[in-house]
């Protein structure tokens, strides 16, 4: 705009450009009060998702604490359905799945480890949930189905954890060459001075002695 333009040009300078963008402009105003109001209905809704989800977890902790997991396996299911997406849904999980291991209801575990792997969002927890997994398959003697779930490993942190489930599962199948072979590897990785690493000893010792 013309600084030295009378205040009547500018005026009808004004008029010209509102008329050119006024539209441009208005619904750029409306878009940005959309977008902000959609953003906030967004962040109450996922607020309202984890206090509810946080609910179903700690009332079901509750009663698996009590010895109700029947009644508590329906609202781990509720947090299965409905929040999938939240933490609370893979703690239920490994809580139920825990239960179930403890009561010696190996079969009713394996669903629950199942979903954490298929819908946990961190590797982390997808790896825990293998490992006991394929503990659970170890014991059940399904030594294949073992080995395939630790070769499914993601995250590196779990590397001496797998090596020595490698070597269990290999020993209890009487193969003491493969088993000696992943327990080194387990050693390797392991820290200097672990105390993981005295178990780890005593297992090749008894390869060797055998």
């Amino acid at each position: 705009m013309d600084i030295y333009a009378s205040d009547e040009e500018k005026g009808e300078e004004i008029k010209r450009w509102w008329r050119e963008n006024g539209l441009s402009v208005m619904l750029g105003v409306a878009l940005g009060i959309a977008v902000l109001v959609g953003g906030r209905y967004w962040l109450t809704q996922k607020q309202v998702q984890s206090i509810n989800a946080s609910s179903l977890y700690q009332h079901s902790s509750q009663l698996v604490a009590e010895g109700n997991s029947t009644e508590a396996t329906t609202l781990v299911d509720e947090l299965f359905s409905d929040y999938a997406s939240t933490p609370y849904a893979v703690f239920a999980a490994f809580e139920m799945a825990k239960d179930a291991v403890e009561k010696g209801d190996l079969t009713r575990a394996k669903p629950y480890l199942d979903w954490v792997i298929e819908h946990a969002t961190l590797s982390g927890q997808r790896d825990i949930a293998r490992l006991r997994l394929s503990q659970l398959l170890l014991a059940q003697g399904d030594y294949q189905q073992a080995i395939a779930l630790v070769e499914q490993a993601e995250a590196s942190a779990f590397a001496s954890l797998f090596d020595e489930l490698k070597g269990d599962i290999y020993m209890a199948q009487g193969q003491l060459t493969d088993a000696a072979t992943e327990y080194k590897a387990a050693l390797s990785a392991l820290e200097k001075n672990a105390s993981r690493g005295v178990i780890l000893k005593l297992k090749l010792d008894d390869i060797a002695g055998s």
